[in-house]
């Protein structure tokens, strides 16, 4: 699957992504420093580049049936994933059945798996969980905030070995924002500020990935962190898969 990415907002890029590498990043990285703005579609653009009609999303499965119709392509414009992201508006009678909480660490519950090209999930944040510093594994996300507010802290990748992890910005995510993130615009760390209110989010994540890397933000050392589900498809998995899995987050 190839990828059309908006680097400047106004240019398209093809990228596949097997091809993608940090390393090819670091021209981009200093180009983030920069005060965040939520990402704006220019809809004309999108309207006519799609033979002039925009998908109506009016709930949960109408984004998820029009996923899999964008999915069918082997070329998928972020601007329209980001767009029909944007378009569902939250409705908790449609996902509170997939919101499924831990009281020691944050949640990833599988909603659709895409058909092995993507997957849909929402995590679920208690009081103050947050994740590790980490990358994508060559993978694009699109987050949605489906309740409550949730902090993104963004760093540049280390130039050597041993170094403290740079922070570039730090973005505060309230209901029916959408934000996205490839290893292109950095690492970051996903963490709910409140100590009183839990939050609720929308990922997807393509293609899917089972590993990524997490960073030490003192000292840049890095480890593999292996990536599970809390629950799937609304159902709990078992209990000792959850007990041996290794979570990225504190």
């Amino acid at each position: 699957i190839n990828l059309m990415i908006p680097f400047f907002k106004s240019i398209l890029s093809l990228v596949k992504f097997k091809n993608l590498n940090s390393n090819d990043f670091s021209f981009f990285i200093k180009m983030e420093v920069i005060k965040y703005q939520q990402e704006e579609i220019d809809e004309v653009k999108l309207y006519k580049d799609l033979g002039g009609a925009l998908p109506t999303i009016n709930s949960l499965n109408d984004l998820i049936n029009e996923l899999h119709v964008i999915f069918e392509s082997n070329s998928v414009n972020v601007e329209l994933i980001h767009y029909v992201m944007q378009s569902y508006k939250s409705k908790p009678i449609e996902w509170k059945k997939y919101a499924k909480f831990d009281r020691y660490r944050y949640t990833r519950n599988l909603v659709d798996n895409g058909n092995g090209k993507y997957n849909l999930m929402i995590l679920c944040w208690g009081e103050g969980h947050g994740s590790a510093i980490h990358d994508h594994a060559n993978s694009h996300c699109f987050m949605k905030m489906l309740d409550g507010s949730l902090e993104e802290i963004r760093f540049a990748w280390p130039e050597k070995e041993g170094e403290k992890l740079k922070e570039i910005r730090r973005t505060r995510l309230a209901t029916n924002d959408v934000c996205y993130i490839n290893d292109s615009m950095g690492l970051h760390r996903m963490e709910n500020p409140s100590h009183v209110d839990g939050a609720i989010s929308l990922h997807l994540y393509c293609p899917p990935y089972d590993k990524c890397t997490v960073f030490n933000q003192n000292t840049g050392q890095t480890s593999t962190s292996t990536v599970t589900f809390w629950s799937m498809y609304g159902k709990k998995r078992n209990k000792n898969l959850e007990e041996i899995s290794t979570p990225e987050d504190n």
